[in-house]
């Protein structure tokens, strides 16, 4: 029976006849539970990081995922665990991603630390590969205290056109921008001495976003409570880093044909195109426990001033799209 199954599929591939592969990624892109999607390109692929959903004290590793399409996803399990970052004892958030210098550097949240007398805050996993496995760059955190009101948590990293790497992190309704030593080892102070530079909107919660399109900031953020149905995204556009930022308005939310709890992003943009794609997490409908979130991929479209369309969330995801 095998060898005829061989023989059928030999003749199908000599007739240029191939299996037949789903048309659009469908939403949710990957099984399981997963939040706070940080979506990136490299080596020719798409890749997805996100927080693994579960109670605080089950979230002591991340999973990663990767794609050459969009649509076909293979998963990289433990990436980085508790067991590689000592210091972790739980709560390891919203993974933010960086090639630099032929390292990956995998900047992460871990601890939920609600003090500065507790151990924990944002911290860096190196590795060779974007699939790990991620080691301890520091052996600490790269930052354990509240400034200017922000739990250090939900870090985004923000490579600007100047060269300069910056951290854009915050939660508890406050957002600070710092500039990244070059090594990623601390912080560079800005000319007036200072380190932390508080850039918060109107609305602001959590989960920062930025990306430069037409030479232009977007600064996204999330609002409302991660556990509800109200989680949601919006956005203001600034000619620099540090704003100000004007609320424009939301861009993603929930529909309550689809999903709820629509919110903390991050955008890929396909290289040398004006083709961007949201990777969000949401509720599906009737799930009632807060850590049952999926992650998934809708198209984002622009209109002729530069305003970003609200997103339509799916059930079908995106197209294929291949990066080989």
């Amino acid at each position: 029976m095998v060898r005829v199954s061989v023989f059928i599929w030999l003749l199908l591939v000599a007739f240029g006849v191939k299996a037949q592969q789903p048309e659009t990624s469908g939403n949710p892109v990957v099984e399981g539970w997963y939040a706070d999607p940080e979506g990136a390109i490299f080596e020719s692929k798409y890749w997805i990081f996100p927080t693994y959903s579960a109670p605080y004290g089950e979230q002591t590793f991340m999973d990663c995922f990767s794609s050459p399409d969009l649509v076909n996803w293979t998963k990289h399990a433990h990436v980085i665990d508790n067991k590689a970052v000592k210091w972790a004892r739980k709560a390891m958030w919203a993974p933010a991603i960086v090639q630099k210098d032929g390292k990956y550097f995998l900047f992460f949240a871990a601890n939920d630390i609600q003090s500065d007398q507790e151990e924990g805050g944002i911290g860096i996993g190196v590795a060779d590969q974007p699939e790990g496995p991620y080691k301890d760059y520091l052996g600490k955190p790269l930052l354990d205290k509240f400034h200017n009101g922000a739990q250090p948590i939900d870090q985004f990293v923000f490579h600007d056109k100047d060269g300069q790497y910056y951290m854009i992190y915050g939660g508890w309704q406050h957002c600070n921008i710092v500039r990244l030593k070059d090594d990623f080892t601390g912080f560079e102070a800005y000319a007036d001495g200072s380190l932390f530079k508080e850039i918060t909107p109107e609305g602001y919660v959590e989960g920062p976003f930025m990306f430069i399109r037409n030479g232009k900031y977007y600064f996204m953020w999330s609002e409302g409570g991660w556990g509800g149905p109200d989680y949601s995204v919006a956005y203001a556009i600034a000619d620099s880093p540090f704003g100000p930022f004007k609320r424009i308005g939301k861009i993603l939310k929930q529909d309550l044909q689809v999903a709820t709890g629509a919110g903390h992003h991050s955008m890929i943009n396909v290289p040398g195109t004006d083709d961007w794609y949201i990777v969000y997490h949401r509720r599906p409908l009737g799930e009632t426990d807060a850590n049952h979130r999926v992650t998934c991929i809708d198209k984002v479209e622009f209109d002729a001033d530069g305003l970003i369309k609200p997103v339509k969330i799916t059930f079908e995801g995106v197209s294929t799209r291949d990066l080989r």
